[in-house]
């Protein structure tokens, strides 16, 4: 598969850096209601049933290569409970907290049928992929060759050059594995002999969603050439063929995990449009219009008279009441009434549960331009009828212990590990909202949204203040459609397709010129050069649409 290669490594430092630590939560977790398999610490996936080891021995540290620091160590799974098969082994930074984990396998079935195709099954030998030599120590890197109608699903690493045991992991049979790709890349190490790099990446399924089965493994792939992050690799992931999901929480434990998870989210001390609930935004004014209609329709509280189904097809939108009075009050929103509107959905296969949480503002307001040391004040561009933004909180189903957050940033976003993020009262992190953009951050500061390095874009706020809404406490669960019909009851808001503003087109191009004006001469870029810079949203703003509409709801989410 690849061609055998081998580095020289310089001699370990005296004084190297100490082995990552283990991660905690700030608080133990709590004891979470009785029912089906949420927390129990295995999962089955059909023909197979699986546990997550985060017990790790060290295999290998690299620390220094021709002077340079690498700070990576490969471990593989130690502590494997009986009758459990180690599928390969993991690889992390040492500059962040020990927390990762791989998954190790048993068989499921006793039916004799599947005796002569059974689930698991050794690799026939390995290959070698690549080895690393230095004064001291070694390390080589290996991939099982599985038998025909089988994939690997982990590499392996030793200190040894002899070919590893094949009693040492596991191979899967191919139709319980689904395709998976890399993501991120983790080590890069170049030769003195060769053109080629040896690289090391973390792995996902290629298909991830509320509906996609692949759970990885936890493992990682390495090879000598260079691979595009989407191409499909020689490994594999694991497929859930358990249609019943039931590791995923039921009601009582996912009220139990908002309870325990859910975060304070703080929005910005000169914050003008602050949250609401839905129901406030439809008692105190907002109207539905349709296009073949130039008159409004008052919205009942809720929702019922919204048109329920269909796509966004430019039919109707909300727009805010033709009464200046009215309009500005819609505008500053009731922090008071303020709640987070909940989608609970598989992630990984049902390996774990995201918590999907939604924050509606009535009114966007308007950016503010970063260029250089200058900060811009738009008086319209930015602005628009109906935000939605959200969080999303992902929870390992085989501890149901929170694992991520991701913050949802205008049209992208970032995961951000629980060691990274800020906590309060026990386990609930904190999530800052941008000034006026409504934008999601885990620290407080400046976060420029264009091009950082040269200082030009729209600038992200966020700080602590007194404005609050404590999503442990104020939550509506609104959807969660691996329960079945009928168990969670979905507001009529959330059917409603369309756009909750009208559609703006800014008129950006005269603002950008009066930007451009105040520039120093040694500074000036032209209009067009400008416009590159800065995000597509401040040319105009299609009407925003609800949580249903967004890729996210069924997809995973994407950065």
């Amino acid at each position: 598969m690849f061609g055998y290669n081998c580095l020289c490594w310089d001699s370990v430092p005296e004084f190297a850096d100490p082995d990552p630590l283990p991660f905690s939560l700030p608080s133990p977790l709590s004891q979470w209601p009785q029912g089906g398999s949420f927390a129990s610490g295995r999962i089955c996936l059909g023909e197979i049933e699986v546990i997550k080891v985060n017990k790790l021995e060290k295999v290998w540290r690299g620390t220094n290569l021709y002077g340079k620091s690498l700070g990576f160590t490969f471990y593989r799974p130690s502590e494997i409970p009986e009758g459990f098969f180690c599928l390969g082994h993991y690889c992390q930074s040492n500059d962040q907290p020990l927390r990762g984990y791989v998954l190790v396998a048993r068989e499921t079935s006793s039916d004799a049928s599947v005796v002569e195709s059974p689930a698991l099954e050794k690799p026939l030998s390995y290959s070698l992929i690549w080895s690393m030599d230095s004064h001291d120590e070694c390390v080589y890197f290996w991939s099982p060759n599985p038998p025909t109608g089988y994939k690997a699903v982990g590499m392996v690493v030793t200190s040894s050059p002899n070919e590893p045991e094949v009693e040492d992991v596991r191979c899967v049979r191919a139709d319980l594995t689904e395709t998976c790709e890399t993501s991120n890349l983790l080590l890069t190490v170049k030769s003195k002999y060769s053109k080629d790099s040896f690289q090391v990446w973390n792995t996902q399924p290629c298909d991830r969603g509320m509906l996609a089965r692949g759970v990885s493994v936890g493992t990682f792939f390495c090879g000598s050439t260079y691979f595009d992050s989407e191409q499909v690799l020689d490994i594999a992931c694991l497929k859930n063929l358990d249609s019943s999901l039931h590791a995923m929480p039921n009601q009582d434990q996912i009220h139990a995990l908002i309870q325990h998870y859910g975060p304070t989210v703080y929005f910005h001390p000169d914050e003008k449009y602050l949250p609401s609930s839905v129901q406030w935004f439809f008692k105190n004014g907002a109207v539905l219009y349709a296009a073949d209609s130039n008159k409004g329709t008052a919205i009942d509280y809720q929702g019922s008279n919204l048109p329920s189904g269909g796509t966004n097809d430019g039919a109707f939108w909300i727009d805010l009441p033709t009464d200046e009075d009215a309009r500005n009050n819609l505008k500053k929103g009731s922090i008071e009434s303020a709640e987070l509107y909940v989608h609970i959905k598989p992630a990984m296969g049902g390996a774990f549960t995201d918590i999907v949480m939604w924050v509606f503002c009535p009114f966007n307001g308007p950016a503010t331009l970063k260029v250089a040391l200058m900060n811009i004040e738009m008086s319209k561009i930015g602005e628009h009828v109906g935000d939605w933004e959200h969080f999303t909180l992902r929870i390992s189903n085989f501890t149901g212990e929170l694992w991520s957050v991701f913050f949802s940033q205008h049209s992208g976003g970032k995961w951000v590990n629980a060691y990274d993020l800020e906590f309060i009262k026990g386990n609930k992190p904190i999530v800052y909202s941008s000034k006026d953009g409504h934008a999601s951050f885990p620290h407080p500061g400046t976060y420029l949204q264009g091009s950082s390095k040269l200082g030009i874009g729209v600038r992200n706020d966020a700080a602590q203040s007194k404005f609050i809404v404590d999503s442990s406490i104020k939550y509506q669960v609104v959807a969660a459609e691996y329960l079945g019909d009928g168990v969670i009851t979905e507001p009529c808001w959330l059917q409603y397709m369309r756009e909750w503003g009208p559609t703006i087109v800014y008129d950006s191009r005269s603002e950008i010129e009066k930007i451009v004006d105040m520039l120093p001469l040694f500074f000036r870029f032209s209009v067009e050069n400008l416009f590159e810079l800065f995000p597509t949203e401040l040319y105009g703003e299609e009407g925003p649409t609800g949580p249903k509409e967004k890729d996210n709801w069924l997809g995973d989410e994407y950065c």
